[in-house]
């Protein structure tokens, strides 16, 4: 079970504080509040890292040589409230030597469809799609 904590800062700001006591802030983004992270900006967030995890343990068991991964996340939301996430697209981008695509695009399969707990709970509701690169 995970748990974590969320305590009103200042103004329209929190800080959150996840299990191993980590902490971010979190605020509304309007023009007294610009110090954190938009609550839905987390939920991309927790979902690309989620999978980034995943993904460099595996290519690690492969033997890969990764010298860098980026990913960016991109979210479609309904126009009007709550804006509820719609799609997600995951651009990968992988550095490394004489990386395998073959063996990035299984890591990336993994990651997604069997060992990242937030695109499973997102995936019934949500379009979650990806692609990657390669850069040299």
């Amino acid at each position: 079970m995970s748990e974590v904590r969320l305590t009103l800062a200042e103004k329209n700001q929190f800080v959150g504080v996840d299990s191993t006591k980590h902490a971010v802030v979190i605020s509304a983004q309007d023009e007294n509040n610009a110090e954190g992270m938009k609550p839905s900006d987390l939920l991309l967030l927790a979902l690309g890292s989620c999978g980034a995890v995943d993904i460099v343990r595996i290519l690690k068991k492969k033997r890969q040589i990764l010298h860098g991964l980026s990913i960016h996340i991109a979210g479609d939301n309904e126009e009007d409230p709550p804006w509820r996430f719609t799609g997600i697209h995951m651009l990968y981008k992988f550095q490394g030597e004489n990386l395998d695509p073959k063996a990035i695009e299984k890591a990336i399969e993994l990651a997604e469809t069997k060992y990242c707990s937030v695109a499973a709970t997102l995936r019934p509701h949500v379009k979650i799609t990806s692609d990657f690169e390669i850069i040299p």
